[in-house]
Formats: structure tokens, sequence, C-alpha cells
């Protein structure tokens, strides 16, 4: 009998130290829990606390000072639980804290920061660059850089290249043909119409042909039933003896049809249309228009046919030879003498033009 309990009891060792084994892992797993649960209970009570004298401070409404707002911070960085005992704000208020935080950390470290590679270009000289660029389209880099160079700035060939790229680009057509107007206005030609109401015949149409060069009237006619036909015969009067111009500007009217631009060719005229509804290409015909309305028939009553062919004669020989015009820098198309030295105690002579409406002065003799 004993020696079956001595038996029984060496075949029960092996099982029992088992067991130890699984008692001591289990005591140190609660050992570890019972610290971790303790260390969650101390930080709950520490926001717990801080919370607890936040609200009792004597004030209308509890106000969360800098280092209270640090603490939520660190809170929120070193507890997982601390959404469960925050009760004073919101949790997306600590979240904004602390990106707040971070933002005044970054402008403290970037409030000497040195700036490295080329200092960059002002205002002035941008503004200079998109200029240039706008008045001389035909100019590159190099030859704008040029310019530069002569008012001193010190500037790379690229650099200019760069801001040249992202100058405003003008897509209305308007500066290149006023360009062209201009370098070839010694060739250029404009006819237009323009109507003139009479006291008993209606309305009369006074077609005229003006050269660009010097604002010139090369010729005009008047007519009550203006045709293709009598618009191509006034170009065979306008142009006598190979003294055609090199082009022709025109609008869109009816008259100005294929039968005057076969007309034209053969005086060796290029007729030129102007664009649907664009007055301003057509310029110095339509401003000789305005000015013969507001110099002379907005004053008188025309009569008839003949009354306003010898109208219009006499405004022609004012505008050619009294008239000053801006266009030409204050002259006029036929050039007029200028009086020189003139004595400030002599006498001006004025004389009367178109009946009156308008005078020409000069020194007596």
């Amino acid at each position: 009998m004993w020696e079956r309990s001595v038996f029984h009891i060496q075949l029960r060792v092996p099982c029992y130290n088992g067991h130890m084994l699984r008692s001591l892992r289990l005591l140190l797993i609660l050992l570890i829990r019972s610290f971790s649960s303790r260390r969650n209970l101390l930080l709950e009570n520490l926001a717990l606390r801080q919370q607890l004298a936040v609200l009792a401070r004597k004030h209308p409404q509890p106000r969360v000072a800098v280092h209270e707002r640090i603490f939520w911070i660190v809170m929120r960085r070193f507890w997982s639980r601390w959404k469960q005992a925050l009760l004073i704000v919101q949790p997306e208020t600590v979240v904004r804290w602390h990106r707040a935080g971070f933002k005044l950390y970054w402008q403290w470290l970037s409030r000497k920061r040195v700036r490295a590679g080329r200092r960059p270009t002002n205002k002035e000289l941008r503004e200079l660059i998109f200029r240039t660029v706008a008045e001389n389209p035909t100019w590159g880099a190099p030859r704008i850089l040029g310019e530069l160079r002569m008012f001193g700035f010190d500037i790379a060939e690229r650099t200019v290249l760069r801001w040249i790229r992202k100058a405003p680009r003008n897509s209305e057509p308007a500066q290149r043909w006023a360009a062209f107007l201009t370098n070839h206005r010694e060739a250029i030609a404009a006819m237009d119409f323009f109507t003139v109401p009479t006291l008993a015949f209606g309305v009369l149409y006074c077609f005229f042909v003006i050269a660009h060069d010097r604002r010139r009237i090369l010729h005009f006619n008047v007519t009550r039933h203006p045709t293709s036909a009598w618009v191509a015969q006034q170009l065979c009067e306008a142009f006598p003896h190979d003294s055609a111009p090199r082009y022709l500007i025109h609008d869109h009217d009816a008259t100005f049809s294929a039968e005057v631009a076969a007309t034209a060719r053969t005086l060796g005229v290029e007729p030129v249309r102007t664009s649907f509804k664009s007055p301003w290409q057509n310029g110095v015909a339509e401003r000789f228009v305005g000015s013969c309305r507001r110099d002379l028939l907005d004053h008188v009553i025309v009569l008839n046919e003949r009354h306003l062919k010898r109208l219009v004669r006499d405004y022609v020989r004012y505008f050619h030879e009294d008239r000053t015009h801006l266009g030409l820098a204050k002259e006029t198309p036929a050039g007029r003498e200028k009086e020189l030295n003139p004595i400030v105690s002599c006498q001006v002579v004025a004389m009367s033009r178109l009946g009156g409406l308008h005078h020409r002065y000069q020194l007596a003799a």
C-alpha cells in the first residue's frame, strides 16, 4: 500500500510542474495588466483633476490656459483613452490646438530662413519686360536683354526668356493692323459712302476716295442712285495716269461688288475688304466723314445735288489748305506754311471759310 502511494506521487510530479508554469505565466500577465490598468487609472485621475481645476475658477465661463492646452496635447499623444476622460471641450478642439501648435513651431523655425539661389525679379522689371514684349512682338530674349542692359539691369537671359513666356498676349489683331497701316500709308487709299438728307430730293450719296499718307481727298462725287458701274467709273476718274495706290480699303457695301474689284485690279490696285461691322479698320475714311458732318453738314440745309457738290468742294479745299490735323502733327494735308518769328504787336487777319462757319488766321501784310 505504501509502495503504491509512492509510485503514484512519482507519477504526479510532472503534471504538477506543468501547472506551476501555467500559474506563473498567469500571474505575470495579471501583474502586467494590473500595472497597465493602474497606469490608465492614474492618467484618468490626472485628467479629471485637471478639468476640475479649470471648472473651479471664478469666471463666467471657464477658459483653458495655454499650459492646459499643452497638457491635453501631451495626453493625446501618450494616452489612447484620452477622449473618454475629456469633458470640458470637444476632442476636435484638442486636435485644433495640436495643429495650431505645429503651425507656430514651424513659423518659429522659419523666422530666420535664408533664401538660396538667385534674387527674385522685382515687379518693376517684370512689368518692363511685359511692356517690351507687347510693344515689340518680334523681339526675342537676346534683343530684350540688350535693351535692359542699357538701363543697367543685371539679369540673366534665361530669366528674361522665362518672363517672356509668361507675358500676356494680345489676341486682338488691332495692333498688327495699325502697324500695317502705318508702314504702308503712302501706298494706301480708302473709299466709302456717306448719306446726306436733302430738302426736296430725299437722300443723296456722297462717294469719296482719301489717301492715307496726307489725308488728301483724291476724288469725290454725289449721286442719287449709286451702282457698281458708277463706282467703277469714279475709280477710273480718281486714279488717272498710273497714279493709283497699291491698296484700296473698303467695307462691305453692296455697291463694292466684284465688278468694282475687277476695275480696281485693272488699274493696278489691290482691293482690301475690312471685316464685317469693323469701321475702325477703315478709320481714316470714317474720321473724314465725322469731320465733314461736324464741321459742315450739321450746320447747313442741303437743297439738291448741285448744292451738295459745291458744299463738299468748298469743304475739301478747307480740309486740305486750312484745317490742321492731329494725325499730321497739327499740319494740313497741303502743307500750310507757318509764320516765322511773329511780333506780339502785329495784326492778325481772319479770313472766312465755308460761309463763316470757320476762319483761317494769318499775319497782315
